[in-house]
């Protein structure tokens, strides 16, 4: 089963460089992470929108954005963070920011390890599928979905990532049946640990492997 850390962010701010060298050195055969595009097209790695001050990543081109930071920190770039993992673990890239699919697929492209792209947005996973990215697609949901099946299915996606209360046991045999995976995120807590291995789940997105 895979862990997928989003960084380490109980030792260091989450979508940071550091935060993922932590995450690498603790044994994360996987790394999740956030992406947005500066106004001239670079895919960055952040949780918000926005940086310090309420400035719209969007609305500023990489130059300047790399004179700012965020928490402190420094904003890496996608291809920054792939030079950093190198193949080490398996890249779970959510895009937040909207309509920025080609650009997430062309900074990948040059990437030789494992990548999976996800999102909440089911028509950008759509879109995504309807180019012919060879890149594997999630769907993220945080609330019951009727007919997971069907809503997989309609976005071209194989991995689901539920918020990991919605974990059933038949929500993750329904999932493998497409040939799919299912990794719960954040779970945290042992008992939840517990809960979701119990329903085969096929990874695990964590805060922490070390509380685990």
């Amino acid at each position: 089963m895979r862990i997928a850390h989003r960084g380490m962010p109980r030792q260091a701010r989450e979508n940071t460089l550091a935060s993922f060298a932590l995450a690498l050195a603790a044994g994360a055969d996987g790394i999740e992470l956030d992406v947005h595009a500066t106004a001239d097209g670079i895919v960055v790695v952040h949780h918000d929108a926005e940086i310090d001050g309420g400035v719209p990543i969007g609305a500023l081109c990489h130059a300047d954005l790399r004179e700012r930071r965020s928490g402190g920190e420094h904003i890496p770039t996608l291809r920054d963070v792939c030079a950093l993992v190198k193949g080490r673990a398996e890249l779970f890239v959510e895009i937040k920011g909207d309509g920025i699919e080609h650009l997430v697929a062309a900074a990948l492209e040059a990437y030789s390890g494992a990548v999976a792209i996800h999102s909440f947005d089911l028509a950008l996973i759509r879109r995504l599928a309807a180019s012919g990215s060879h890149f594997r697609r999630g769907l993220l949901i945080e609330a019951h979905a009727s007919d997971a099946r069907a809503l997989m299915e309609r976005a071209g996606a194989l991995d689901l990532w539920p918020h990991h209360p919605l974990v059933t046991r038949t929500l993750v045999d329904e999932i493998h049946e497409l040939g799919g995976r299912v990794i719960p995120w954040t779970v945290n807590e042992a008992p939840d640990v517990a809960r979701v291995t119990a329903a085969r789940v096929d990874g695990i997105c964590t805060d922490d492997v070390t509380s685990l």
